[in-house]
C-alpha cells in the first residue's frame, strides 16, 4: 500500500480532489459571510461578484500549491491549505474594516466593478504572501 501513494498519479489525483472539495468548502464560507449570494449574482451578470469571487478562488488553489509543493503528506497540504485560506479570511474582513467610506459588499452587490477589481486583487496578492509564508 505503501508504493501506491508514491505513484505520482495517485499523488496528483489526490491532491486535485482535495483542493477541489476544500475549494467548494472555503467558497461556501464566503458565501455565509458576504452579504451578497456570490451564484445569484454572478448569474444574473453582475461583473464585479464574479472578479471577487474569482479572486478567492484563484487565491484560495494558490494557497493551496505552496501548500503541495511544500509539505509531503495529504494531511499537512490540507491543514496548511486551511490556515492559509483562514488568513485569507481575515484579510477579506480586514478590507472591509479599511475601508470606512463605503462598505465593500454593498459596492460589490452594486457592481462597482472597481471595488470588485481591487478585492480580486488583494486576494491575489494576498494569497502569494500567505503562501510563502505557509511554505517550509
Amino acid at each position: 500500500m505503501e508504493n501506491f501513494w508514491e505513484m505520482e498519479i495517485v499523488r496528483t489525483a489526490a491532491n486535485f480532489s482535495v483542493v477541489v472539495l476544500c475549494i467548494v468548502l472555503f467558497l461556501a464560507i464566503f458565501e455565509i459571510v458576504t452579504k451578497y449570494k456570490n451564484w445569484e449574482e454572478i448569474k444574473k451578470g453582475n461583473v464585479a461578484v464574479a472578479m471577487a469571487t474569482g479572486g478567492k478562488m484563484l487565491g484560495i488553489a494558490n494557497i493551496f500549491r505552496f501548500s503541495i509543493q511544500d509539505h509531503d503528506s495529504l494531511f499537512a497540504m490540507i491543514g496548511w491549505g486551511t490556515i492559509g485560506f483562514v488568513l485569507l479570511l481575515f484579510a477579506y474582513f480586514m478590507f472591509e474594516f479599511l475601508t470606512p467610506r463605503f462598505n465593500v459588499d454593498k459596492e460589490i452587490e452594486n457592481d462597482n466593478r472597481a471595488v470588485g477589481f481591487i478585492s480580486f486583487i488583494i486576494s491575489i496578492g494576498l494569497s502569494f504572501v500567505i503562501g510563502a509564508s505557509i511554505s517550509s
